[in-house]
This record gives structure tokens, C-alpha cells and sequence, in this order.
């Protein structure tokens, strides 16, 4: 009989002490702990689109009939789509199973053991969670009281060895958008610059055309938020050519679906149905954004994206959110440097405005008293 081995012990000793990453659950998930029938939830903390997909996305997956072939491994049809629709070659698009893996990809082409890694908190916390996966340090240059870069210390940081750095514009949860200028400053520096556009959609503006003038810039997007591709993790990234050509030889094969490569060309072909929705989350973010500053308690800070962060004044933003979910309505709380009792509440549709706005009322009875 074979002696038992301790298959911790061949752990890399950085992954196994480092802390995950905690997403959110998934809507099944959450009408399951809270008893509450799934179409009553009103699901508002992981920033999807209420309005779902193009009919053409169902279609498309319905008549589609090979499942059961492998997809492209060049991801060509896909690819030069893409490339149609955000106006580059489409020998700089790179698909991913959403944006995330070409996010991973880029730290994984950049970051040895021990290399540092510029981080801009508060913002996306899976450029943290990649750095610890990559055993590099991380310099962290916390933003001003606006959200805005402390653009100097981060030039320090770049100066100063860091050799990669993701921003998101909008910077997801602040909803901020970063300007082109400051981007051209970061891009002046011997350092990789990823910006993270997954809500680029919603204000309408894009770094993707800077790609091309700079080989240290790559651009991250997604059809998850303004598509509502979410649960078919479609993303990509465009890539300067020479990055372009070495991800393809170090990235798994194969690492888009058959069934996300459809979705993609459907959306696309479905543009103008898809940005219609786009113009409707917009406007309700405005409403939304007007109603919440009608609550004394709380301060809504203005959002380009589809999703508005409130500091909480009173009471404890996770108490919030915990009777929130009571009343099955999901958001996400945050309490971190730099991000103290605050709220993140995604924009769904008017009735979804309706219901959370008449639950925070009530909540909001008791403050003060």
C-alpha cells in the first residue's frame, strides 16, 4: 500500500497562502439562502445588463449545429469582426473567456516572481488578485479624494521599476473615466499600461485608437456588460502587433466556445438593438443617480458607467446591504482604504430603480433617530 503523501507541501507556497478572490454569487445561488423565487430578485450588485442578450444571440445558439467540433484556433470570423467593429487589424485582437483571461494573459507575459506591479486602489480587485498570483509586489498609489490618479506618485512607481499597470476607465467601482492626457503621460514611462474598458460602451469613449502609436499599451474590453454576454465569457483585447504574436504562442488553445463565438458575431450584427439598451441604462443611471441624491444619508458619486457608488453617512454600508438582500434586492458594499462604508448599486431597469430606492427609504427612516 502506497505511503500518503502531503500534496500541500508541493504547493508554490505564494498560492497556497494567498487570499481568493470572492465575486458574486450567481442568481440561483442567491434565490436558493434567501428563499425568495428568482424572478423577484432584484439582482443589482454584479453590474450585468438587465436587458439580456440580442434576440439574434438566441437564435444563433439554438440553430447553430457543432457543438461538438472544436472552435477555430485562430478565431478568424471572430476576430475580424471585432476588429470591424473597434476599427483596428484584426491581427491585434486576442479573444478570451471574457475579458478577465486577457487580463491574467497580460500579467502572465509581464510579471516574474518579484516583479512589481503599479495598483491605483480603490478599482477592479482582480489586478491585486493577479499580482498575488504572480508572486510580483505590488505598489499601491491610492487615488485622490476625487478618484481620481495621484498622477505623480504613480509616475514614481513607474520610474521606480513597476513594470505593469491596469487602469479602468471607467474605473469599476467609482465610475470615473481616466483622461486621454494622463494616459499619454503613464504611456511616456518604461512600463506596460492595460486599461480595463469593460464599460467603455456606456460613456462612448475608447483608448483603442492609442494601440497602434504606443507598443505599451494594451486595451482590455468585454462583451459581458453592454452585450449581456456575461454568463458566455466573451471578451478580448487588442494588442500592439508584436504582443499580438506571443500571446498566441502562450495562451491555451481553443479558449473561446463555439457557443461564446456565435454570441459575439450575433451582438455585432445586432450593434444598433444592443447600444438602444446601452442609451436606456444610461438615462436610468441619471434617474437613479437624482433619486439617490435625494437621500440625505447618502452620496452618490457621479458614474460613466452602469453603476453608481454611494457612501453610506449613518449606518454600516454591509448592514445595508444585508437588509437590502432581506428584501431581496442584491448590491455590494465595500469598507477598504481609500473606499470606507460605501455601496455600489448597478443600474437595471426603471422598476429596478423603483424597488431599491423605496427600500432605501425605509432603511433610511430609522437614521438619525
Amino acid at each position: 500500500m502506497a505511503a500518503k503523501r502531503d500534496a500541500l507541501r508541493l504547493v508554490r507556497p505564494h498560492l497556497a497562502a494567498m487570499p481568493g478572490y470572492k465575486p458574486m454569487d450567481s442568481i440561483d445561488v442567491v434565490a436558493g439562502d434567501l428563499g425568495v423565487p428568482e424572478d423577484r430578485i432584484v439582482k443589482l450588485d454584479g453590474n450585468e445588463n438587465p436587458y439580456g442578450p440580442s434576440p439574434k444571440v438566441t437564435e444563433a445558439l439554438g440553430g447553430f449545429g457543432f457543438y461538438h467540433l472544436y472552435p477555430d484556433p485562430e478565431q478568424r470570423r471572430v476576430r475580424e469582426a471585432v476588429a470591424e467593429y473597434v476599427e483596428v487589424d484584426a491581427s491585434q485582437i486576442v479573444m478570451g473567456n471574457g475579458s478577465d483571461e486577457l487580463l491574467s494573459i497580460a500579467a502572465m507575459l509581464f510579471l516574474s516572481p518579484g516583479d512589481a506591479m503599479a495598483n491605483a486602489p480603490p478599482t477592479f480587485g482582480v489586478y491585486t488578485f493577479l499580482s498575488h498570483v504572480s508572486d510580483a509586489r505590488i505598489v499601491q498609489v491610492e487615488r485622490n479624494e476625487d478618484f481620481g490618479l495621484d498622477l505623480p506618485a504613480l509616475e514614481r512607481a513607474l520610474d521606480d521599476g513597476a513594470k505593469l499597470l491596469f487602469i479602468a476607465s471607467p474605473n469599476n467601482p467609482t465610475g470615473n473615466c481616466l483622461p486621454r492626457e494622463q494616459l499619454e503621460r503613464l504611456l511616456a514611462h518604461d512600463a506596460m499600461i492595460v486599461v480595463d474598458e469593460a464599460y467603455a460602451e456606456f460613456t462612448g469613449e475608447s483608448f483603442v485608437d492609442m494601440v497602434t502609436e504606443h507598443d505599451n499599451l494594451i486595451v482590455a474590453r468585454t462583451f459581458s456588460k453592454w452585450a449581456g454576454l456575461a454568463g458566455l465569457r466573451a471578451g478580448y483585447a487588442v494588442f500592439p502587433p508584436a504582443l499580438a504574436e506571443i500571446v498566441w504562442n502562450v495562451k491555451v488553445p481553443f479558449n473561446l466556445t463555439v457557443a461564446a463565438e456565435q454570441a459575439i458575431l450575433a451582438s455585432l450584427e445586432d450593434r444598433d438593438w444592443l447600444h438602444k439598451n446601452v442609451a436606456l441604462i444610461a438615462a436610468e443611471r441619471e434617474r437613479l443617480f437624482s433619486r439617490l441624491k435625494d437621500l440625505p444619508w447618502l452620496r452618490p458619486y457621479p458614474s460613466q458607467a452602469n453603476f453608481i457608488l454611494c457612501e453610506v453617512r449613518g449606518p454600516a454600508a454591509k448592514g445595508v446591504r444585508d437588509r437590502l438582500a432581506e428584501q431581496g434586492i442584491m448590491v455590494r458594499y465595500f469598507d477598504s482604504p481609500g473606499l470606507r462604508n460605501c455601496i455600489r448599486i448597478s443600474v437595471g431597469k426603471a422598476e429596478h430603480s423603483d424597488r431599491v430606492i423605496e427600500a432605501l427609504k425605509g432603511i433610511g427612516a430609522g437614521v438619525g433617530k
